[in-house]
C-alpha cells in the first residue's frame, strides 16, 4: 500500500511540474510583453490562459520531421533525455520539513550529478543532427557548462559546511532563524548565475543564440521533439528555482503564512526573476562569459568557502 501511495504522489508531482512548466512559457511571454509595452498572448481564452493548450495542439500536429542525414536513434533519444533528466530532483526537494517524498542524505550530490547530465542531450542532439550550426551550439554549451558547473558546486559547499549535511531537509532546518542568503550572499549570487548558465537562460543562452546559430543545437528539430526540449528548459528553471529556495531562502520558513505557501511564494519569485533578467539584460560576447566564470566567479566561490570554513572553526 505504501508503494502505491508513493507512486500516486510521484505521478501527481510530475503532472504538476510538467503543467507548471508549460504555463511558465505563457507567464514569460506575458511578462516580456509587459516590459516591452505590448499585449502578448491574449486571444485564446480569458487573458490568453488557453494559449498553452493551443501551442500544444500546434506542436502535436506539426510534421515530426527527421532529417535523412541524421543519426535517427540518437536524434530521437536526445529530446527524451532532455525532458526527463532533471525530474528526479523533485523527489528530494522538501516543500517543508514535513512535506517531502524522499529524505536522501546525499541530496546536494544528486542535484550536482543531474546538473552534469544536462550537457549530454545537447551533445547527442547536435551530433545526431549532423548540422554545423548544431555542432557550434554544442561546443558552446560544453564549454559553458564545464565553466559554470565548477562553481555551481563550490557555491553550495559553504552551505554544506554551515549546516554540516548534504541532506536538503537538514539544510532547510538550519535556516530556521536566519536564511542562508545572508551569511552566504556571495554563494547565492554565484549559484544563481550558474543556474542561469546551466539552464541556458539569457544572458547565458549562447548555445542557442538565434542571431548567430539560428537556434543552435535543436535547429533540426520540430513538432513533439522540439516541444520536449522547450518544456525541458522550463522544468530546469523550476528545479533550479526550487533548489535556490531550499538552499538559500529558508525553504518553507517565513512569518504568518503556512510553510508550503511561503515555499510557493519564494519559488514564484525566483521564476519571475529568471524571466525579468531575460527582459532587462543584453547578451554579452561569448568569450566574456567564459572569462567571467574563471576570473571572477571561481575566485569568489573559493574565497567564500574558505571564509565559511574559517568562521565555522572559530565558532566551535
Amino acid at each position: 500500500m505504501f508503494n502505491l501511495i508513493s507512486i500516486i504522489k510521484l505521478t501527481v508531482l510530475l503532472i504538476i511540474v510538467i503543467v507548471s512548466a508549460a504555463y511558465i512559457s505563457l507567464i514569460e511571454r506575458r511578462l516580456l510583453a509587459l516590459v516591452q509595452h505590448r499585449y502578448g498572448p491574449n486571444r485564446v481564452g480569458p487573458y490568453g490562459i488557453l494559449q498553452v493548450i493551443a501551442d500544444m495542439i500546434k506542436m502535436l500536429f506539426k510534421e515530426d520531421w527527421t532529417p535523412k542525414f541524421s543519426n535517427k536513434y540518437l536524434f530521437n533519444i536526445a529530446p527524451i533525455i532532455s525532458f526527463i533528466y532533471i525530474l528526479p530532483i523533485f523527489i528530494i526537494i522538501p516543500v517543508t520539513t514535513n512535506i517531502f517524498l524522499s529524505k536522501l542524505d546525499i541530496g546536494i550530490l544528486l542535484f550536482l550529478a543531474l546538473a552534469g547530465i544536462s550537457i549530454y542531450p545537447i551533445i547527442l542532439a547536435s551530433w545526431a543532427s549532423n548540422s554545423k550550426y548544431a555542432i557550434l551550439g554544442a561546443v558552446r554549451a560544453v564549454a559553458q557548462v564545464i565553466s559554470y558547473e565548477i562553481f555551481l558546486g563550490l557555491s553550495i559547499m559553504g552551505v554544506v559546511v554551515k549546516s554540516k549535511s548534504f541532506n536538503l531537509i537538514d539544510i532547510v532546518e538550519s535556516q530556521k532563524h536566519l536564511w542562508n542568503i545572508v551569511p552566504q550572499f556571495f554563494g547565492f549570487i554565484n549559484f544563481f548565475m550558474a543556474s542561469l548558465a546551466i539552464c541556458h537562460r539569457h544572458p547565458f543562452d549562447h548555445p542557442e543564440s538565434e542571431q548567430e546559430l539560428v537556434s543552435g543545437y535543436h535547429i533540426e528539430y520540430s513538432g513533439i521533439k522540439f516541444s520536449l526540449f522547450f518544456i525541458g528548459e522550463y522544468i530546469s528553471i523550476i528545479a533550479t528555482s526550487a533548489m535556490i529556495v531550499t538552499i538559500f531562502l529558508g525553504g518553507g520558513y517565513g512569518p504568518i503564512l503556512s510553510s508550503y505557501l511561503w515555499f510557493i511564494i519564494k519559488l514564484i519569485f525566483c521564476i519571475i526573476l529568471f524571466i525579468l533578467i531575460r527582459a532587462s539584460l543584453l547578451r554579452p560576447k561569448y568569450d566574456h562569459i567564459i572569462a567571467f566564470s574563471w576570473l571572477v566567479c571561481l575566485p569568489i566561490s573559493l574565497v567564500n568557502l574558505l571564509i565559511t570554513v574559517f568562521v565555522c572553526l572559530l565558532s566551535r
